[in-house]
């Protein structure tokens, strides 16, 4: 009998919300975020007392599972910030912020940056390293999100100079990096992300030539070659084509300022999808994994889009 997922308890009651953040937050029991205290800790179960909340006696300041994580300084209920994130990880071309709207019944602010704060959760850790190494073979292709051939203005307008250009790589057998291209350019960012003794393959354009890594192999796909052998950018490409129909047809449109955020959020869903042995559930859980140590106001990402 078919039954929605989001029936299920923590996507329904607060404190089977609670619950099931702690058991995957604090798989060993509960952690002071103010003092990292484990041992003299204790839950508060007071009639007026808010669900999960607990004291601890080391430094004697009050807490919750929301401390320190995308949930702080949020007043929206923890059961519908899972259903967020639930619906995040599972739509593979992305949730938009007035579906959110409209599903919670809160204003577009809300839904606004409680997508961004989700984001910020399936961003890699600032301190991950590069891609590949000795025998490992990386795929590298950049793209440029602006107008197709079929809604091209007529000739005599200029081109646009404001289209967010894209660099993404993937690791055989391992995940996919994307981040927008600055002044740096293609190369820089390239050095930056994969480590100079692995395999690069890559198209003909130019970017990519004389960029010193052990092997370097191409296709060229102006001469319709598109694989020779395990030589090709096919991986990068069908990656690309959903981000884009994501972008198009679900955001619609992303400020250059957020683009890295939505790159992640898509990054994420392709590291842990189902031809990897991930379904949703799992995909989210890992999402909520990593959200400790991550926060986002609202005043900061309303001051980057101002920028």
């Amino acid at each position: 009998m078919a039954r929605s997922v989001l029936k299920a308890d923590h996507f329904q009651n607060e404190q089977a919300a609670f619950a099931y953040v702690e058991a995957r937050l604090w798989p060993n029991g509960p952690v002071c975020p103010h003092c990292g205290e484990t041992e003299r800790i204790g839950a508060l179960k007071g009639k007026t007392t808010r669900p999960g909340l607990y004291k601890c006696y080391a430094c004697k300041k009050p807490f919750t599972v929301r401390i320190g994580t995308i949930f702080e300084d949020s007043h929206l209920p923890l059961h519908l910030w899972l259903q967020v994130i639930h619906l995040m990880c599972a739509s593979k071309k992305g949730i938009a912020t007035r579906q959110i709207q409209r599903m919670l019944n809160s204003s577009m602010k809300t839904a606004w940056f409680l997508g961004h704060r989700i984001r910020l959760a399936m961003a890699p850790a600032s301190d991950v390293g590069p891609l590949g190494g000795p025998g490992k073979t990386i795929e590298a292709d950049d793209m440029e999100m602006g107008r197709s051939k079929k809604t091209r203005r007529p000739v005599g307008f200029r081109r646009s100079t404001h289209n967010v250009k894209v660099l993404s790589l993937v690791e055989r057998g391992g995940e996919v990096r994307s981040v927008t291209l600055d002044h740096r350019g293609v190369g820089a960012r390239l050095r930056e992300l994969a480590h100079q003794d692995s395999r690069l393959v890559t198209d003909m354009g130019t970017p990519f030539k004389f960029q010193g890594f052990a092997k370097h192999e191409t296709v060229d796909h102006h001469k319709f070659e598109w694989a020779r052998g395990d030589v090709h950018t096919n991986t990068l490409e069908g990656f690309f084509s959903i981000f884009k129909r994501g972008i198009v047809g679900v955001y619609q449109h992303v400020d250059s300022k957020h683009f890295d955020r939505y790159l992640a959020e898509f990054d994420f869903r392709q590291n842990t999808r189902v031809k990897l042995g991930i379904n949703d559930r799992e995909r989210a859980e890992i999402a909520l994994k990593g959200m400790t140590g991550k926060r986002l106001t609202y005043e900061t990402t309303q001051s980057e889009a101002r920028a």
